[in-house]
């Protein structure tokens, strides 16, 4: 990213501090959940995808592509694969016959997401795959009392998998197999805690950050197009998901940018996820005043 762009000022005249977790996990402490051992976001986003959830142990089940490397298997973008429905249907049907007799079931949501379902819990610690992009899976995969038993249904995913009529398709069209499934944020459904003087309205396309609206009680808008749509209707505090796209910088920082140099925003904080790490960046209209802070490389800042 040039050193010149609307984020790479933004964090020149904010407050960044680099926090060691994930965003996905950063958000669920903003939100008071706690892991023990995962933070529960399989089953808070299967009850805003439609799904029943019950009392239930759920487990996010995202279809996935394991790449050789030399001497292991790596993780790989994107995460999870995009799948043409039939072919999801085709391949949850043959995880299905094979493990419903176990307790587990594969679902698919609203959103297309993919989960499993577990009549019991699997008393396993699972690993968030933004941790795991591009590394060696191996020490990331499912930990704890029954994690022998998990790496042998890993296993059995990944045979049924192998050679599946829906991945030939895909493979045809140079497309990534689904060879496997990612298993993480694993847990039941936690009891609903309203959040103390929390009035915000968060505007969010995900599925994940709409269930935690929805657990948390809070409004839940789709994220308009752009900024303006936002300030046209001045509320408190707003949260918005900013979604990974090729323009972020110019269809949102500089916007964001612009609307503090303006005085439109009062106070900006910026949740930015960079795989195991985030950013947060606190802003105030005169901290763009701060001449001496010159911009450069986001990156510089995880280093």
């Amino acid at each position: 990213m040039q050193s010149q762009s609307a984020l790479a000022q933004l964090l020149a005249k904010g407050q960044v501090v680099v926090v060691n977790m994930p965003l996905e996990a950063m958000v669920c402490e903003q939100y008071a959940l706690s892991s023990s051992p995962d933070y529960p976001i399989a089953a808070i986003t299967a009850e805003a995808d439609g799904l029943a959830v019950g009392d239930a142990y759920w487990l996010r089940a995202a279809p996935v592509h394991l790449a050789l490397q030399r001497d292991c298997f790596s993780l790989s973008e994107p995460i999870p694969l995009q799948l043409a429905h039939e072919h999801a249907a085709l391949m949850l049907t043959k995880l299905n016959a094979h493990f419903n007799q176990d307790g587990l079931s594969f679902l698919q949501g609203n959103s297309d997401a993919w989960y499993l379902k577990s009549a019991q819990s699997p008393q396993i610690k699972t690993t968030l795959p933004s941790v795991v992009v591009g590394k060696n899976i191996h020490q990331f995969l499912p930990q704890g009392v029954s994690s022998s038993s998990w790496l042998a249904v890993l296993n059995e995913v990944q045979m049924l998998l192998h050679e599946h009529p829906a991945n030939v398709a895909r493979e045809a069209k140079g497309e990534a197999a689904v060879n496997s499934v990612w298993l993480s944020g694993g847990g039941v459904m936690p009891s609903v805690k309203t959040l103390p003087n929390d009035t915000s309205t968060l505007m969010a396309n995900s599925i994940f950050y709409q269930g935690l609206a929805k657990w948390a009680g809070l409004t839940c808008l789709a994220l308009p197009h752009q900024l303006e749509a936002v300030l046209q209707k001045p509320q408190q505090q707003v949260r918005l998901e900013l979604l990974a796209t090729h323009d972020l910088d110019e269809s949102w920082f500089s916007s964001l940018l612009a609307a503090l140099k303006n005085h439109k925003i009062k106070q900006l904080t910026l949740n930015l996820g960079f795989y195991d790490k985030c950013l947060v960046v606190n802003l105030k209209p005169m901290d763009l005043y701060k001449f001496w802070r010159s911009a450069r490389p986001v990156m510089d800042y995880l280093q």
